[in-house]
């Protein structure tokens, strides 16, 4: 009768278990399991934010899942990941949203089944999230601004080559851009804006295709770390480099190795590893019964050969 007993309540403890959202998954150590998916993992970037995401798993004791989709545009992959995510029942979600709207019935599905989620990178369309820890990216296209006028002299043409619409990040960055080049320089012209969707060759091609409709441009700005590879391989490639003033944004070594060489005049630089690392921790305060800060700014500094060796720039490059 006793084994009867015990067979019965192990039974009704996983029937619980299967049912009830707070039922979470850990792996066999023990450990809280925390889901971090990035908008892509191709780039120089999402390595720096992983390498982040896992120093705070570290310091906390929690392990770090860590899948995003191959492309940044993929944005039913993603949704797929997060979905994967949730029917593990991992106990939260670190999530950098590849769109602003297509993400939020997945993520607002995560908060009613009890999985806190936290956004990093890019913002949603819902507050059914416990932190967001980005860049001041409407700042960062400010800074681009600033630094392609100055350069300029206050007059000239230039194209932006932007990534696609509905990521966030990238739309606050290109519109902080174009809002301070068309508030405060009358003598600048944006002459072209095209989306290179993240994707290195795709980049490339719209860049060449503007230098060559537009061969009296003066500068360009490029809005994340592919546009900015494809906007100095065309320059290069049309025998434009140092002629053409390009301010990129984010950074990889071969980007770096234009940088010295004067085919990029300058880079806005985030700081991945603490988006990574500050998301992670965010989370696992949620986890341990702590209010998150609601919003984290990692910071945003622009990069020139001039302040390239300097020890607060060499961290930010420190490769991961």
């Amino acid at each position: 009768m006793a084994k009867i007993k015990l067979a019965l309540c192990l039974s009704a403890a996983i029937i619980t278990c299967l049912l009830v959202p707070a039922c979470h998954r850990q792996n066999t150590s023990g450990q809280r399991v925390i889901a971090v998916i990035p908008k892509g993992v191709s780039h120089f970037f999402w390595q720096s934010v992983h390498a982040g995401a896992e120093q705070a798993a570290k310091e906390t004791d929690v392990q770090i899942v860590w899948k995003g989709p191959a492309q940044e545009t993929d944005y039913s992959g993603q949704i797929n990941i997060v979905e994967d995510a949730i029917n593990r029942r991992v106990d939260g979600i670190v999530l950098a949203p590849t769109h602003r709207d297509a993400l939020v019935p997945i993520v607002e599905r995560a908060g009613r089944e009890g999985i806190p989620v936290a956004i990093f990178d890019s913002g949603i369309g819902t507050d059914k999230y416990i932190s967001y820890v980005a860049t001041d990216n409407h700042q960062g296209g400010v800074v681009a601004a600033e630094r392609l006028a100055e350069k300029l002299g206050g007059k000239g043409k230039i194209a932006l080559l932007g990534v696609k619409a509905g990521s966030v990040s990238t739309d606050q960055r290109e519109q902080g851009f174009q809002d301070t080049i068309k508030q405060k320089y009358p003598g600048i012209e944006i002459v072209a804006f095209q989306y290179g969707e993240s994707d290195r060759a795709k980049s490339l091609d719209r860049a060449t295709d503007i230098l060559t409709a537009h061969p009296d441009l003066d500068g360009f700005f490029a809005s994340n770390e592919s546009s900015t590879v494809g906007a100095v391989q065309a320059i290069k490639q049309k025998g434009l480099a140092g002629k053409i003033v390009l301010v990129g944004f984010d950074s990889s070594p071969n980007l770096i190795d234009d940088l010295k060489a004067g085919a990029i005049d300058s880079l806005v630089l985030q700081n991945p590893f603490k988006m990574g690392y500050e998301a992670v921790k965010a989370m696992v305060a949620k986890l341990n019964g702590q209010e998150p800060p609601r919003q984290v700014d990692t910071g945003v500094k622009l990069l020139t050969k001039d302040n390239l060796e300097t020890p607060e720039m060499q961290q930010l490059l420190k490769q991961p």
